[in-house]
């Protein structure tokens, strides 16, 4: 019995021997013996597996602890330096030799130059935008877009081939409204964009909705520490915008912690000037010239929130959230309508005042767990909340006058008028994924996942006119209501990628089941829909030489209306002018097919035909009974769209680079509008260009210059006539490069307003719009702490999120 004790012992000594941990440590310095901060240390089996890493403190030093007695690979870097690499074996505390990194100034150089200026690359189904450390880099997120390929912004409103793209931050879906996405990405600063995808045809494991998508891709490294960036900046366009931020970001073996915090004060102004004939019967009884001058408040508290933590080597979990408070959200608009007879003789004027005070609430819950198997599949489960709150108050009045610009005289309508209105919105998204990836082997992978929403929004509007005389508000019934929405999604995917010889495929199916419920409990009406739909997908590539590859890829897809304009109340412009939804829109089904070829890499000709059953635009519709026009989003039965497109990308000289981008497109619409059968094509024509250029001889100084054409062309049955955009924005490096000053120009040529016209049978109307986009702005950011790190910072997205509002 003792001798087993013995042993016992002794072999508990040993055990414990063999499990002790230890430490090492050592100081990084230059061929100068100078410290260098921030350089990665990296411990690696000797088959090179990733163990852990540190990065070095502003002294050169860095410490590694609980190390298991073993053979390690140890290695050093850092940016302009040779790596150092060294094998290491570890049965004590070790203290190591000074480590003494050389400068590989080829290295340098070659890094500088790749980094300063952006790339693009064709794929068979997207193109890749690679902005990282250009002067794109240093303004906002919406300015990078602006400037990507194939993307076009009018009036804040962001479209890809003619369609609303779905926009993602790192594969995870934005869960905003079209107009809260270009609110985020205003006030979001771009430094921590490494590319920017535009995926025109997106696998099956994207919703059905994507029809086309935008994927920002942020930067990422294996460095541990702590790094910090302030960022501010200041535009003048017609009137002044400020904003300002800070991004805090922490690594630490398992953890990465990103919060993001930025505040936006604006006011912003647009113009319309709309021109509407009013019809008796086949003749012209009436015209209206309309002065519309609209100012924007806007005050936004931006806070963005992520964390990872590493269970272990196979087992991630993720929390993020958006809180997006917009305590202001004001509306003054300012409305001047004279009217006269169709030879231009006066009848009467008046005059409307409007005052309309907005509050609004995002906040949004994601929860990601990731299992990762030992034969590289994953599994990913996410829980997704989203609560919305929308709050509007607006106070209309109107004051007429006769010919002689008298106030209160003798005619057939009312010399003043004067109501009050009361909305409000509340919405809740619930969101629950899986998804599953299963690689078969290096030229083949199989994904598949299911995904379930509900969605429940309830909305309400009082209207309240006001005596004149007495100043009493009398109840409306005919403009109050209130209004309930209920819609669930069940869908599920299968998709597969693989490659053999000379080809590559990819290809899915996605099946969806939709069930939706929207209620009017004033005007006592219910819509419903009830539909199951599968939406394939496929890309086809074949290289049939280094310098040739054909390719084709179809997609079939479904763009649904967003909440808002779903919901039936009105918004008033004067007391003519009424923007509105429409509960009884259906949903849109569109079939894409292009064909396309690429040489030489940097040359590529597509061919594309789309069609969509009941796409939907908001249309002025004007009555001519009561001399109202009705802004509201209509169905139209049948789209059609063919286009053809050219891209091309190189350097004309070592330090400038190009590319250009030409797309010429036919779009016909037919439908029923006012009992009347209506067809109106159109030709038109896209083009962008785009120049990179870098100065001096270090570098520090990057400038781009950006044109963007768009001739005439038909949105529904709208003619918008010819746009062009010009922005120049220019970076310059400071302060040891941890600080930027940055300079943009937007619209220098002053031709991004544009006019739009909705004439045929009995519709007669003009727009001249002018939109708050001509600006100058100047920025500033310095990063502080350990600048090499790049965060973990995105914004999860779900499409549900993107239908919340439409402005």
């Amino acid at each position: 019995m003792k001798q087993l004790i013995s042993i016992a012992i002794l072999f508990a000594s040993i055990s414990a021997l063999a499990q002790a941990n230890y430490s090492i440590s050592g100081k990084i310095v230059d061929e100068l013996n100078q410290p260098i901060a921030f350089a990665n240390v990296i411990l690696m089996t000797p088959d090179s597996e990733l163990i852990t890493g540190v990065s070095s403190l502003e002294n050169g030093s860095f410490t590694i602890d609980n190390l298991m007695p073993d053979v390690y690979y140890l290695k050093v870097s850092f940016l302009g330096y040779k790596s150092y690499e060294h094998e290491l074996h570890i049965s004590q505390e070790q203290t190591l030799p000074v480590i003494v990194l050389k400068e590989d100034s080829e290295t340098l150089s070659e890094v500088i130059i790749t980094n300063r200026k952006p790339t693009l690359k064709k794929e068979v189904d997207r193109l890749v935008f690679n902005i990282e450390n250009s002067s794109l880099s240093e303004g906002s997120v919406l300015s990078a877009l602006k400037n990507t390929p194939g993307v076009l912004i009018i009036d804040d409103a962001i479209s890809v081939k003619n369609s609303t793209p779905t926009v993602y931050i790192n594969g995870k879906k934005i869960h905003l409204s079209p107009s809260e996405i270009t609110q985020l990405l205003e006030s979001s600063t771009a430094n921590n964009i490494q590319k920017i995808e535009v995926i025109t045809n997106p696998p099956a494991k994207y919703d059905a909705e994507s029809g086309a998508v935008i994927n920002i891709i942020m930067t990422k490294n294996l460095a541990t520490g702590y790094r910090g960036k302030y960022f501010t900046n200041y535009t003048q366009g017609v009137y002044p915008k400020f904003t300002g931020g800070l991004n805090q970001f922490y690594k630490k073996d398992k953890l990465d912690f990103n919060v993001n915090y930025s505040y936006t004060d604006s006011k912003k102004d647009r113009y319309n000037f709309e021109t509407i004939n009013y019809y008796d019967g086949n003749t012209i009884d009436e015209v209206w010239n309309t002065e519309l001058d609209r100012d924007e408040w806007s005050k936004i508290h931006n806070i963005n929130f992520n964390m990872d933590y590493a269970i272990d080597d196979n087992n991630e979990l993720s929390l993020s959230s958006i809180v997006l408070l917009n305590p202001v959200y004001d509306n003054r608009v300012f409305s001047d309508a004279r009217i006269t007879d169709v030879n231009n003789s006066p009848l009467y004027n008046y005059g409307s005042r409007i005052i309309s005070d907005g509050q609004k609430e995002h906040i949004s819950l994601d929860i990601d767990y990731l299992h990762s198997f030992n034969n590289s599949a994953t599994l990913k489960l996410n829980s997704h909340y989203t609560n919305y709150d929308y709050n509007r108050t607006q106070n209309v009045r109107s004051d007429y006058f006769d010919t002689a610009d008298v106030f209160g005289s003798e005619f057939p309508y009312n010399f003043q008028t004067a109501f009050n209105t009361a909305n409000s919105q509340n919405t809740s998204i619930f969101i629950s994924k899986l998804d599953f990836n299963l690689p078969i082997s290096e030229q083949t992978a199989v994904s598949s996942g299911m995904k379930v929403s509900r969605t429940k929004t309830e909305s309400d509007v009082l209207q309240t006119n006001l005596n004149s005389n007495t100043n009493a508000t009398i109840p409306s019934g005919g403009y109050s209501d209130f209004y309930k929405y209920d819609e669930s999604i069940a869908s599920g995917y299968l998709n597969v990628e693989t490659s053999w010889d000379k080809w590559s495929f990819s290809g899915g199916l996605r099946a969806e089941h939709t069930v939706i419920d929207g209620h009017s409990l004033s005007a006592n009406t219910q819509v419903t829909q009830d539909y199951f739909k599968l939406f394939p997908t496929f890309n086809l590539n074949l290289n049939v030489s280094e310098n040739l590859s054909l390719y084709s890829n179809f997609k079939r897809s479904v763009e649904r209306p967003s909440y808002q304009t779903l919901n039936p109340f009105n918004f008033f412009l004067n007391d003519n002018t009424i923007v509105t939804g429409n509960p009884t829109l259906q949903p849109a089904f569109t079939n894409h097919l292009v064909l396309g070829t690429t040489l030489n890499g940097n040359y590529t000709f597509e061919a594309y035909y789309k069609k969509t059953k009941d796409s939907f635009y908001e249309l002025p519709i004007q009555n001519n009974t009561d001399n109202i026009i009705v802004y509201t989003p209509i169905n139209i039965d049948n789209t059609q769209e063919i286009g053809f497109d050219f891209v091309t990308y190189f350097n004309a000289t070592e330090r400038w680079f190009l590319y250009f981008v030409a797309s010429v497109f036919n779009i016909k619409n037919e439908s029923a509008i006012d009992n009347n059968e209506v067809t109106l094509d159109q030709w038109s024509t896209y083009g962008a260009l785009s120049n990179d250029i870098t100065f001096l001889k270090d570098r520090s100084l990057n400038a781009n210059l950006s044109f963007v054409y768009l001739s005439r062309n038909l949105q529904g049955f709208r003619l918008s006539e010819t746009i062009l955009t010009s922005d120049l924005s220019i970076k310059k490096s400071i302060l040891n490069k941890k600080g930027t000053v940055s300079l943009a120009v937007s619209d220098i040529f002053n031709l991004n307003d544009y006019e739009t016209t909705f004439r045929f049978n009995n519709q007669n109307n003009r727009s001249i719009i002018k939109v708050d986009n001509r600006y100058i702005k100047v920025g500033f950011s310095y990063a502080f702490g350990n600048t090499t790190l790049n965060t973990n910072a995105r914004t999860k997205v779900h499409k549900e999120k993107d239908r919340l509002e439409k402005e």
